[in-house]
């Protein structure tokens, strides 16, 4: 089992935006030194408590503490952007970090139709190009500038960025496959379409220049404590945050632990906790090690990317120290 990380640079209470991004970094020099495969940080927009909304520039500085460990972006929302200017970025990065770099890109509208209009400037961009756009996308990334009168997306290196597309969905495993695409699945937003969507995807890939085979991890929030209760005391934040998220709060928090035992849930609120725990997995090492093992076998796959938002960095921490020490 290969293990990596994707990292929200979420702002627990009482902290910063800088200290949220800081830890982002020691995060992926900590799980690096433990062997984890890649690293990727998230675009989240006009959400007061998540501090990255710009992976290109926390990819740099990641790649710039990290020796190895590939880092990428999970994922750039696409649709909002041009897809030449997205592969000029990502080859300036592949440039800088040869083999290193990973550009996984999502459909996502990136939030409200007023966020997502302040990303296109005012454009009114159909979701339903995003095919259209990875086709351009890849033919930038690949390189075309020995085509005619070619727009080539420079500069060119002998190597190039790994394409992701990242989909919670039949359809975004659809679209991955026909392109010959490594797909990332995303169980930690919608984990009962996962089998459905892994299933097509290994059935109908079609090799391109960018995969010869298909190439498949899942997403998913994983807290990992030494005892079950620590876990569950852990996870009650990420049940609080999750939460207000879905209530659309734009400046929802990491709650401590005291902050959450304060809070007072309506009936409504417990249903939606209940129904939000199978986008994750809450345990000791043997709890988590079963849970993945069986996910592994359900979604034929090898590679599981572990998101874990809990209020302290030291617990974080201390949960992919305990992933990392699990025998699969």
């Amino acid at each position: 089992m290969r293990l990596s990380v994707l990292d929200q640079s979420v702002i627990s209470s009482g902290s910063t935006a800088h200290t949220a991004l800081k830890n982002t970094s020691a995060l992926a020099q900590i799980t690096e030194e433990l062997g984890y495969e890649r690293f990727w940080v998230a675009e989240h927009h006009n959400a007061n408590g998540i501090a990255g909304t710009s992976p290109e520039v926390l990819i740099s500085h990641v790649a710039a503490k990290t020796k190895h460990i590939k880092v990428g972006s999970g994922g750039v929302l696409l649709p909002q952007y041009s897809p030449y200017k997205v592969a000029e970025n990502f080859k300036v990065l592949e440039a800088l970090y040869p083999n290193r770099i990973d550009l996984g890109i999502g459909r996502s509208p990136g939030g409200s139709p007023e966020t997502r209009l302040a990303l296109t400037d005012g454009i009114r961009k159909s979701l339903n190009e995003f095919p259209r756009q990875v086709k351009d996308l890849q033919k930038y990334i690949v390189g075309n500038q020995h085509e005619k009168n070619a727009v080539t997306a420079y500069p060119v290196h002998e190597s190039v960025p790994e394409l992701w597309m990242l989909g919670v969905s039949h359809r975004g495993a659809r679209l991955a496959a026909e392109l010959g695409i490594a797909f990332t699945f995303g169980h930690f937003i919608a984990p009962l379409n996962g089998r459905r969507a892994m299933e097509y995807y290994y059935k109908h890939f079609q090799p391109s220049v960018h995969a010869s085979k298909p190439k498949a991890n899942i997403c998913i929030f994983v807290i990992c404590a030494d005892t079950s209760g620590k876990a569950e005391e852990l996870a009650a934040s990420l049940d609080l945050w999750l939460l207000a998220l879905g209530k659309g709060e734009a400046n929802a928090e990491i709650l401590s632990p005291e902050q959450v035992n304060r809070k007072v849930l309506s009936q409504e609120d417990k249903k939606v906790i209940k129904e939000n725990r199978r986008r994750m997995v809450v345990g000791t090492k043997e709890t988590v090690r079963l849970e993945l093992m069986r996910l592994s076998e359900l979604y034929n796959t090898d590679e599981f990317m572990i998101l874990t938002n809990v209020y302290r960095f030291e617990d974080k921490v201390r949960s992919y120290e305990l992933l990392a020490d699990i025998n699969f």
